[in-house]
């Protein structure tokens, strides 16, 4: 931490500096978020099939009465008791958010490729209310390059966040999508975003950036986090 400490009036001084570029930032924000807004929509030919608390349910399903979705790819392997922690930490943030997004035609939920008593059990574990789906026996995370072979990890050939040839260290990551339909029922894929594009959602690190110690990771992210019901075990 710095050890600076000046008067006031030097305190001000500093402070409205760091303004101008605080609104340059944010200037900044807005234009990508309307470029992001205005991005070309794809549409998704495949019927995707998930299984969800009660049966099968389709993507189109998962929309409910909404016409905007947005899909959370929870890390969540098969063979693995407990979801990814930093997915969970997005989780976290969104569960809450979810009544809110309701009001602006959206819905959310998650989607993972491990069978669907493990998400369950988990979800009921983490006190979560949004929907939360198995995509297992579907390509729906191949399709939205979130799963990945032994042989692109062996060959480091994964495809992820836009770049082919990419080390990852398991068959799954994180990522969002969003979707819209139609009044027909046809569905368009508009965004997804991967990697450091998530800490978006992360409100905790908003806060934390706004103390002098920061997130405190000495550039190992994440490093320090845990599940909600671990800190301090």
């Amino acid at each position: 931490m710095s050890s600076n400490v000046v008067t006031r009036k030097a305190w001000l001084e500093a402070r409205k500096a760091l303004l101008i570029k605080e609104k340059q930032y944010s200037r900044l924000r807005d234009e990508i978020t309307r470029e992001r807004q205005a991005l070309p929509w794809v549409k998704v030919e495949k019927d995707y099939v998930f299984t969800g608390e009660n049966g099968a349910v389709t993507l189109l399903e998962l929309f409910g009465s909404k016409s905007q979705l947005i899909v959370q790819h929870f890390m969540f392997q098969e063979d693995w008791e407990a979801g990814c922690k930093s997915c969970s930490f997005m989780a976290d943030h969104i569960d809450p958010a979810v009544v809110h997004l309701a009001e602006r035609d959206t819905v959310f939920a998650a989607v993972s490729i491990a069978p669907i008593e493990k998400l369950l059990s988990y979800k009921q574990r983490m006190k979560w209310q949004f929907e939360w789906v198995s995509s297992h026996g579907s390509t729906f995370n191949r399709d939205f390059d979130v799963s990945f072979s032994d042989e692109e990890l062996a060959n480091q050939s994964a495809t992820y966040n836009y770049k082919d040839h990419t080390a990852f260290p398991c068959k799954e990551a994180p990522g969002m999508s969003a979707f819209v339909r139609d009044d027909n029922g046809d569905i368009y894929h508009t965004y997804s975003v991967y990697g450091r594009g998530l800490e978006k959602v992360m409100t905790a690190y908003d806060l934390l950036d706004m103390v002098p110690k920061g997130r405190d990771e000495a550039g190992r992210n994440m490093y320090w986090l845990r599940r909600k019901d671990e800190y301090g075990a």
